[in-house]
C-alpha cells in the first residue's frame, strides 16, 4: 500500500494551485502567453492578489510586460498590458516591472499612479518605447507622454529608449514616415490629421519622493524630454538626452518646485535648455554634464506674468558645454517678485558658445514686453573658472533699474573671441554689483563695485 505523507501532500497542492493560476491566464489570454509562463508567474499573481506570503521567490517581485499580453512588435498598442503589470507591481514593495530588451513596445499616453502603491518600484527598462504618431492617441492635447505620480521610492532605470518620435510634432505634419534606429525599418505614422497644439513631455515625475532615473535614453521628445514637478529627493545619473539642435521647446531636464536634486554624468542634446531650473527649486546639484546643442544650463525664465519665484542653493559645476546659445544663464521677467540667490557655476568649458555668461532681468519670448518696475531679485551669484571660446559676446548681465544684481563675483574667467583677429562684442554689464576677485580675460571692467545704493527693497510679500 502507497502511503503518502503530509509533506508530500502539501507540496502537490501548492503544484495544483500554480497549475490553475496557468489555466486561468492560458483562457483569459487565448492561449497565446502559454509557453511564456512559467511557475513563478503564478507565484507572483498570488502574491499580487494578496496571498500567503509563506510562498517566496525572487521572481514574485518581477513583472513582465509580455507576460500581460505586450507584443513588442512596434506596431500593436502595449498600453493595456504596461498598466496591468504596474498595477499588479504596485502592490508589491520593492517590486520591478520589466520592459526587456530586444523588442520595441507602442505605448500610448500613460500615468503610473500612487499615492496607494507600495514603496522602491523599480521600473526596469531595457528595451525601448515609442510613442503614437496617431493624432487619436492625443486628442485634442496631452501635457505628458509617460507619468509617474504621487510615488515613494521610484527609480527608472537600464539600458533602454523611450523614443517621442517627436519630429510629426515639430513639424506640424499631418503624415509621417519614421526610420526606426533598431530595426532600420519604417514604422508608419497613420495619421489622420494635424498634431495638437499641446505638445506632451515624453517623461514626467510629479509629487514623488526618492526619484532614482539611470541609464535610460530619451529621444525625440515633442517637447521637453524629461521633467521633475513638486518632487524630493531627485538622482539623475548616466542619462542621455536627445533631440536636434533646432526641435522646439524639447528642454533636456526641467525641475519645478523640486528640492534636493543632483544631476550627474549626463549627456544633453536638444533644441532648448539642457537643464532648466523653474521656480520652487532648491539645493540642486549639477555636475559632470556634457551639453550641445541647445541653450544651455538656465536658471528661468523667472517671474512671468508678474508672478512670485523662488530659487537658491543651485551648484553647476564640471559641465562642458559646445555650440550652444548661452552657457550658465539667469533669466526673468520684468514685474515679478521673489528671487534668485545662492547660486554658484564653478569649472565651466565652453566651446564656440554665443554668450557663455548671462544674466538676463528683462526676459522676454515675445515680439515686445512692457517695462515693469518690479523684479525677482538676483543676488549671491558667483562665477568662478569659466573658460574657452565664445561666438558673439563673452559676458551679458542685464540687471533690473529698480532692484539691480548684487553679490555678483567672477574669478579666473578666461574667454576667448573665436575670431581672434576681428574681436566681438565686449563683456556688457547693466544695474549689476559684486567683485572682480581675480583679472579677467577679457577684462570686465563694467561690473560695479560694492552694493547698489539706490536698491528698492522688496515688501515682505514679494520677497521668498
Amino acid at each position: 500500500m502507497c502511503r503518502v505523507n503530509s509533506t508530500s501532500i502539501a507540496f502537490l497542492s501548492v503544484l495544483l494551485f500554480c497549475f490553475s493560476s496557468f489555466e486561468v491566464t492560458y483562457s483569459a489570454r487565448e492561449g497565446k502567453q502559454w509557453m511564456k509562463q512559467s511557475i513563478a508567474g503564478g507565484f507572483r499573481r498570488l502574491m499580487a492578489k494578496g496571498g500567503s506570503s509563506d510562498v517566496v521567490a525572487d521572481a514574485t517581485t518581477t513583472f513582465n510586460v509580455l507576460d500581460y499580453g505586450a507584443k513588442g512588435d512596434g506596431r500593436t498598442d502595449d498600453s493595456k498590458a504596461f498598466e496591468a503589470a504596474w498595477a499588479d507591481a504596485c502592490k508589491v514593495e520593492a517590486s520591478t516591472v520589466m520592459v526587456p530588451s530586444g523588442s520595441i513596445f507602442l505605448v500610448g499616453p500613460v500615468s503610473f499612479s500612487g499615492p496607494n502603491c507600495q514603496p522602491n518600484i523599480v521600473f526596469q527598462l531595457d528595451g525601448k518605447i515609442i510613442a503614437p504618431t496617431n493624432s487619436k492617441a492625443w486628442g485634442s492635447g496631452l501635457l505628458q507622454w509617460i507619468e509617474f505620480t504621487k510615488l515613494k521610492g521610484i527609480t527608472i532605470k537600464g539600458k533602454g529608449t523611450i523614443d517621442g518620435q517627436g519630429s510629426v510634432w515639430w513639424n506640424d505634419s499631418p503624415t509621417a514616415q519614421l526610420q526606426d534606429s533598431t530595426t532600420n525599418h519604417t514604422i508608419s505614422g497613420e495619421l489622420d490629421g494635424k498634431m495638437s497644439s499641446t505638445k506632451p513631455t515624453a517623461l514626467r515625475f510629479y509629487g514623488s519622493n526618492g526619484v532614482t532615473v539611470s541609464g535610460i535614453t530619451i529621444q525625440n521628445s515633442p517637447q521637453t524630454h524629461l521633467k521633475f514637478d513638486d518632487c524630493t529627493g531627485v538622482q539623475v545619473s548616466n542619462f542621455v538626452a536627445s533631440s536636434p539642435g533646432d526641435s522646439p521647446n524639447t528642454d533636456g531636464i526641467h525641475l519645478q518646485n523640486s528640492q534636493d536634486v543632483v544631476i550627474s554624468a549626463a549627456t544633453l542634446a536638444c533644441g532648448d535648455d539642457c537643464v532648466s531650473i523653474q521656480t520652487g527649486c532648491s539645493n540642486v546639484y549639477i555636475h559632470d554634464v556634457k551639453c550641445g546643442p541647445g541653450h544651455g544650463i538656465s536658471i528661468g525664465g523667472l517671474g512671468k506674468d508678474k508672478t512670485k519665484a523662488c530659487v537658491s542653493n543651485i551648484t553647476v559645476r564640471d559641465v562642458n558645454l559646445q555650440n550652444t546659445l548661452t552657457g550658465v544663464r539667469i533669466k526673468t521677467w520684468q514685474g515679478g517678485s521673489g528671487s534668485v540667490k545662492q547660486v554658484t557655476f564653478s569649472d565651466i568649458q565652453v566651446s564656440e558658445v554665443e554668450t557663455p555668461i548671462m544674466i538676463d532681468q528683462f526676459y522676454c519670448d515675445k515680439s515686445h514686453c512692457s517695462n515693469q518696475s518690479s523684479a525677482v531679485e538676483v543676488s549671491e551669484i558667483n562665477y568662478v573658472n569659466i573658460r574657452g571660446t565664445y561666438t558673439v559676446q563673452p559676458v551679458h548681465f542685464a540687471c533690473s533699474d529698480s532692484l539691480p544684481c548684487s553679490g555678483v563675483s567672477l574669478s579666473t574667467i578666461e574667454l576667448q573671441s573665436v575670431k581672434e583677429n576681428h574681436p566681438l562684442s565686449g563683456p556688457f554689464c547693466w544695474e549689476t554689483y559684486g567683485e572682480l576677485k581675480t583679472s579677467t580675460e577679457p577684462p570686465i571692467s563694467c561690473l560695479e563695485s560694492g552694493k547698489p545704493f539706490n536698491a528698492g527693497a522688496q515688501s515682505s510679500s514679494d520677497s521668498c
